[in-house]
């Protein structure tokens, strides 16, 4: 796990992304560093409101890059508007929108949850851990020394406590784990559990709320893939959703990473998902500059991010963990990772602009779960593509389904109005 530092400047809206921040770090294991200089990682959530602001936040990244034995990760609004800047000033940073960052920092390792982890209710939204532990041996990964093998609590114990966290007022329910997509390896002779849990949560529990699953590595999830997509197609309490890191295009790197699947089987998956739904958002995971890729190995990856269209997408520069046999490799420069890491997140960006284009003249039913900058309002569609609607707090709340018209897209997000 890491140590993070993080400095938040500019308005209350800023200040409430790195509470978010942070509180998604912290549920996934991570520990606050005071100093940057204890930091694994230093996270700048940056404001751009003047052009002395500006440079204030151009040294203080310099200050931070200096400081932190490990990454520097810029996010905020300077970060959105100006981010080419940080590179002019040769500063080494990953610059992320907020909600990329706790993906970033946990450097395509698994959450981890504590032994006495339990749901939670954040506002409208309730985490519900469903087991802790995986079934996979990362070379790259220290999370699996503080979880160990899967644990899994039975399928009637997770939906009660599913039952109590929409009595306790949640309208989305967030499936969390180490690896929510081999649940139930340990109680059903390695065979996933998770389609059986999601359809008795959307069924047995009465209510207008909705479910998002949690990261599904790829393995645990293929062999049940026809399952569990039928699961989403009938269960209109689903979010079209899936998060499977494949982190590698190539399968040679993937066994170097000892991650189980193969990328044939990644794309099985999502072929599954094209086939039994009309719309859905596929999420997933790249670590670009793993100690043995090649420069075929990154186009081979480079291909895959152009094949399967994710519409999220983390792209983490490889760092070592202490204690992992990938630390013990001989690692690639520093400005090659970069490199790599810059020209796929390019990708990325014409990729999820792209898709979030694709929503402007519909109208969608949002979930809203949040609120956002001044008046608005901050959810989610079916799809769960982010969505922001300007003025909707005048009308409508937190935890209300509405239905918008999508205006317009800032590439991560898309823009709306009230219909």
């Amino acid at each position: 796990m890491a140590r993070y530092h993080i400095e938040t400047y500019g308005c209350t809206s800023n200040r409430g992304e790195s509470r978010q921040i942070e509180r998604a770090l912290r549920d996934g294991g991570h520990h606050p560093a005071e100093r940057a200089e204890e930091a694994d990682v230093a996270i700048l959530n940056t404001c751009t409101v003047l052009e002395k602001t500006e440079h204030n936040m151009l040294r203080r990244a310099e200050e931070l890059d200096d400081q932190t034995p490990g990454d520097l990760v810029v996010t905020g609004c300077m970060a959105l508007a100006q981010g080419e800047q940080f590179d002019d000033a040769d500063i080494d940073a990953e610059v992320l929108h907020w909600d990329e960052v706790p993906e970033h920092v946990r450097n395509g390792e698994c959450p981890t949850t504590t032994p006495d982890t339990e749901p939670v209710v954040d506002g409208v939204v309730g985490i519900l851990p469903i087991a802790r532990g995986c079934m996979s041996d990362c070379s790259y990964c220290i999370t699996k020394q503080a979880t160990g093998r899967i644990d899994s609590p039975s399928v009637e114990e997770n939906v009660r406590k599913a039952r109590a966290l929409v009595h306790a007022g949640a309208k989305e329910i967030r499936i969390t784990g180490q690896d929510t997509g081999v649940y139930g390896w340990d109680r059903n002779q390695g065979e996933s559990l998770l389609p059986e849990l999601l359809e008795r949560i959307c069924t047995e529990i009465d209510g207008e709320f909705r479910v998002r699953v949690g990261m599904a590595n790829p393995k645990g999830i293929h062999g049940v893939r026809e399952q569990l997509a039928e699961v989403f197609a009938e269960q209109d309490k689903l979010y079209n959703f899936l998060h499977a890191p494949v982190q590698s295009g190539s399968d040679d790197i993937l066994r170097d990473m000892r991650r189980q699947h193969s990328v044939s089987e990644y794309v099985e998956v999502v072929d599954t998902f094209d086939d039994q739904l009309d719309e859905w958002t596929l999420s997933t995971d790249f670590i670009v500059g793993f100690p043995t890729e090649t420069d075929h190995d990154h186009e081979q990856s480079l291909a895959l991010l152009r094949e399967t269209r994710p519409e999220k997408i983390n792209v983490t520069r490889f760092s070592k963990r202490p204690g992992t046999d990938a630390a013990d490799m001989d690692g690639l420069g520093g400005q090659l990772k970069k490199d790599r890491s810059s020209e796929m997140t390019d990708v990325k960006m014409d990729v999820v602009s792209e898709a979030y284009e694709s929503m402007v003249g519909t109208e969608r039913d949002v979930l809203f779960v949040e609120d956002g900058t001044e008046d608005s309002l901050v959810g989610y569609d079916s799809a769960y593509r982010q969505v922001a609607v300007p003025g909707a707090e005048d009308h409508a709340d937190v935890g209300d389904i509405v239905t918008c018209k999508i205006t317009g897209q800032n590439t991560v997000y898309a823009l709306g109005e009230l219909c």
